[in-house]
């Protein structure tokens, strides 16, 4: 009789911690869940993420490449020029840096909410990772990347060797093919000379026809000359980093290096000159209790972690604000300010919000989570 009164016992426990699980599954609350939840809609519910802030920084590097021209040692003999050079060379600089504040989804903020017939909380509008961008409305809207950047195109450099003369291209030296170019050149400059004084031979018609004649004899006067000056070509592109500030991320770090021979690097690639970024958490928040919403009278908003037990609704973010600044050196580069909800804390919207008495919208910022709008009219 004992055994089977232990026995009867052990069952009735089981049965319980079952019923238990069943009970804390099948709950309408929302509830954090674990990170490798996936976001997403489904038939019963939903399981949405809310934002936090990564800065995308644009780095516009312009490349310098230098090409020495054919007659570069004749420089100084033929037309005075001490310092052409004599050797081909490539450098790079960082032009412009933009920092620009952009949502992704916090994996550490992931709920699950169960829909629920009795309650109009079943239209939630998520964006492609799965971040809450709103609650019963029809244009809800994401933020956008900024647009790719687009060089300019490069000037097309004309072959100076199509400006020389039979005379200069039939020489047997290098030195001598210098000098007839050279006086090729001066030839160039004194017809433009004569063409704006109006003492040309052959002046032209109307001013149209002037400025044509004037970029024809700069543009062989450019050419012959890179054969002695060396040609310079700049080229301009764009690098994308992302980088996600944290509060253990507080500190003056390595943002990427910049290399004479390599261009950007990765900020580990000690062949580079460092940037750094720092960021700051300039939060200056009231209490959760203090905030100022029309919904605060009603009770609606419930701290998240004002009660161990959990409470039924929709939770949102109440943002922070952060200051990222990048150097060079010591030499500041781009400071900016941003909203920052890892900065900030999490509130619940009450699921009393979204019963049949109430007709309830609700938009949140897409960047920050925080609400934007939010409308609970009394159903009629």
């Amino acid at each position: 009789m004992i055994r089977n009164h232990t026995i009867q016992k052990c069952i009735k426990v089981i049965v319980l911690a079952l019923f238990t699980i069943y009970c804390s599954l099948s709950t309408l609350e929302a509830q954090t869940l674990l990170s490798q939840y996936r976001p997403g809609l489904t038939a019963e519910g939903a399981v949405y993420a809310l934002p936090k802030t990564a800065l995308r920084i644009s780095v516009l590097v312009e490349k310098t490449t230098f090409e020495p021209g054919d007659f570069a040692p004749y420089a100084q003999r033929y037309l005075r020029v001490a310092d052409a050079g004599q050797e081909a060379s490539t450098s790079f600089r960082v032009v412009d840096v933009m920092l620009t504040p952009m949502p992704v989804a916090d994996s550490t903020k992931i709920f699950a909410v169960k829909f629920d017939p009795r309650t109009v909380a079943s239209r939630l509008s998520l964006s492609d990772d799965g971040r809450l961008l709103g609650l019963n409305i029809d244009d809800a809207t994401d933020v956008e990347l900024p647009s790719p950047f687009v060089p300019q195109p490069s000037p097309i450099t004309p072959n100076p060797r199509q400006y020389m003369s039979e005379e200069i291209l039939s020489c047997g030296s290098t030195a001598k093919m210098a000098e007839l170019t050279a006086h090729e050149i001066y030839d160039l400059r004194e017809n433009r000379t004569l063409l704006i004084k109006g003492q040309a031979d052959f002046m032209p018609q109307d001013g149209r026809q002037m400025q044509i004649m004037l970029d024809q004899l700069d543009q062989q006067d450019r050419a012959l000359t890179s054969l002695f000056l060396g040609t310079t070509r700049r080229d301009t592109t764009e690098h994308i980093l992302w980088y996600e500030p944290t509060q253990s991320l507080l500190t003056k770090t390595v943002l990427f290096r910049l290399s004479q021979l390599h261009g950007l690097v990765e900020a580990d690639d000690l062949s580079g000159a460092p940037y750094y970024i720092s960021i700051e958490d300039i939060t200056q928040l009231p209490a959760p209790e203090a905030q100022d919403h029309s919904t605060k009278l009603l009770g609606l908003f419930k701290n998240k972690q004002a009660s161990s037990q959990q409470q039924k609704g929709i939770y949102v973010n109440v943002p922070g604000r952060l200051r990222a600044t990048i150097y060079e050196g010591i030499n500041t580069i781009v400071s900016g300010e941003c909203l920052a909800p890892q900065f900030g804390h999490t509130l619940l919207l009450s699921g009393s919000l979204f019963n049949k008495r109430y007709t309830t919208r609700l938009r949140l910022n897409p960047l920050t989570g925080a609400i934007d709008h939010l409308d609970a009219d009394p159903s009629k």
